[in-house]
């Protein structure tokens, strides 16, 4: 076979390689990591939020610390019902914490995924977690991101994997349930978040002010089907 000849199969073959695909090649992986909490580049991702924005006493950190096997992120703090006195916020309610995501780089994709799970150690409290999603609802004088939140409990001291379905978060409004029939849009992911308050939760978790701390290692979203 000429030189020429030779290049000229190889470019055929190439080319039909690049159009051979399956199914198999249109498929995401099983699971996807969204957070890992393995390195203090992860701090940059995060920012803190709590009552005290408005007035509330509550406090919160997060910190990469060595867990023994590895590094894992430690949200942690003091949950507080007690208002500044002569705050000009009027709360409805105090003692609350949370951490949120910054926005992803635009959004990300679990159009692919049907549950979310979170490797975490507990204290006994209950948590939130929350998906923002971009807002689609269009609801009249309404700009914020649109908010879907399920509850995380573990009992405490040990590690645990919380697995989520996505149809389990509800729609809710500023932390109350939107009486309303929505479907999430998880194609269009903007942020997360995983929060506690001392009111509230499921029945025989810890709850009441006092200190808080949970351990994360990672969340992923998972094709269980």
């Amino acid at each position: 076979m000429s030189r020429f000849r030779a290049l000229w199969q190889a470019s055929v073959n190439a080319t039909k390689k690049a159009l051979t695909w399956n199914v198999e090649d249109l498929v995401p992986p099983s699971e996807k990591y969204i957070f890992n909490f393995n390195s203090k580049e992860e701090l940059k991702r995060w920012h803190l939020y709590s009552d005290s924005e408005y007035g509330g006493l509550s406090s919160a950190s997060l910190e990469i610390k060595d867990a023994g096997s590895g590094l894992s992120g430690v949200f942690s703090g003091n949950l507080s019902l007690d208002v500044t006195e002569g705050s000009k916020w009027r709360m409805n309610r105090s003692g609350f914490c949370g951490m949120r995501s910054k926005k992803f780089d635009g959004f990300i994709d679990l159009d692919a995924y049907d549950t979310i799970a979170l490797r975490l150690k507990g204290d006994g409290r209950c948590y939130i977690s929350t998906i923002y999603t971009e807002n689609w609802v269009n609801s009249p004088g309404q700009e914020e991101d649109n908010s879907w939140q399920a509850f995380v409990y573990v009992p405490k001291d040990n590690w645990y994997i919380v697995k989520i379905p996505l149809d389990r978060y509800l729609p809710t409004w500023r932390g109350n349930v939107i009486d309303a029939k929505l479907e999430m849009n998880p194609s269009r992911v903007v942020s997360m978040s995983l929060s506690v308050n001392a009111e509230g939760g499921v029945p025989g978790a810890k709850s009441g002010p006092g200190d808080f701390k949970v351990e994360l290692d990672w969340i992923k979203a998972f094709r269980t089907q």
